[in-house]
């Protein structure tokens, strides 16, 4: 039972080791953004995020007579 919790700690400290080399071991590296904003291609294409849309949203009258 201990081998297993031991094997499993090692795995999963070997794991975030790899998943945060380029913030441990690189000069002002940092973890890329996932997010739809920072996403070049997807904000080319006209794909926002939705806390984006959703704040434009609740800028805009409720009931607008441009509609």
């Amino acid at each position: 039972m201990i081998e297993t919790v031991l094997i499993t700690l090692l795995i999963v400290a070997i794991c975030l080791l790899l998943l945060g080399f380029k913030v441990f071991f690189v000069k002002g590296g940092s973890f890329p953004n996932g997010h739809v904003s920072g996403n070049r291609a997807l904000r080319d294409r006209g794909i926002g995020c939705v806390q984006q849309q959703d704040r434009e949203a609740r800028q805009k009258p409720r009931f607008s007579l441009d509609d």
